[in-house]
């Protein structure tokens, strides 16, 4: 009677387990990541080819989460910044987003409005940061034939704690899901100096229907 029992509950786990790998493997299939933005023209590319405009819209909106390691500056100590940024769809080319941030004076936010002129190839970004200054970047766009992009930006003056800021980006989009940004800070009229690089991965929703 025992060894039926045991039997009887060995089987039971084993199922138990089985159906929830094949569970995870349902799953798992159902998570659809994003497409890259060059087109498979079913040939080798060529130097003529021209590399599509970057389609905003189809590799922003979403949740991505973010490491950045940062020197002391004027916009606050050294240390570690992790969170989240949220990109809303929008319309008219204006877009928004918001920035969740945990760093070593503690937790801030980023209210930002993005402009993408498509046929000029530029970008502008207005930020509200809820550490007590605004900001504004500007720069274009480029792209290569291999589906990398890349955005430069650069800030307008602005002053925190008594001290006249610039920042200069370089945001490299390696991929459907991640970007990299290059990050480059002057203090009041001094050389550009490295402000670290902030990685970000894009948080891809499971489709849980069957």
């Amino acid at each position: 009677m025992l060894r039926r029992l045991f039997l009887f509950v060995s089987l039971f786990v084993v199922l138990a387990v089985t159906s929830s790998l094949a569970g995870r493997v349902t799953t798992s299939q159902q998570r659809q990541l994003p497409r890259g933005q060059i087109a498979d023209l079913g040939r080798p590319t060529e130097k003529s080819d021209e590399v599509p405009v970057f389609d905003y819209e189809q590799y922003f909106p979403g949740q991505w989460h973010f490491e950045w390691r940062v020197p002391e500056s004027p916009l606050g100590p050294g240390g570690t910044l992790t969170g989240t940024e949220t990109f809303a769809g929008g319309e008219d080319n204006f877009f928004t987003s918001r920035t969740e941030v945990d760093g070593p004076a503690g937790p801030f936010t980023i209210e930002s409005v993005i402009a993408y002129q498509v046929e000029n190839r530029t970008f502008a970004r207005w930020e509200r940061d809820s550490r007590g200054f605004e900001m504004l970047h500007a720069g274009p766009i480029g792209g290569d034939l291999g589906g990398f992009y890349t955005i430069h930006y650069e800030t307008a003056p602005f002053t925190v704690a008594g001290q006249q800021v610039k920042l200069r980006y370089r945001t490299r989009l390696v991929s459907p899901v991640n970007y990299k940004i290059e990050a480059r800070i002057s203090v009041d009229g001094g050389p550009f100096l490295n402000f670290g690089s902030g990685w970000f991965q894009k948080d891809i929703p499971v489709e849980t229907g069957r």
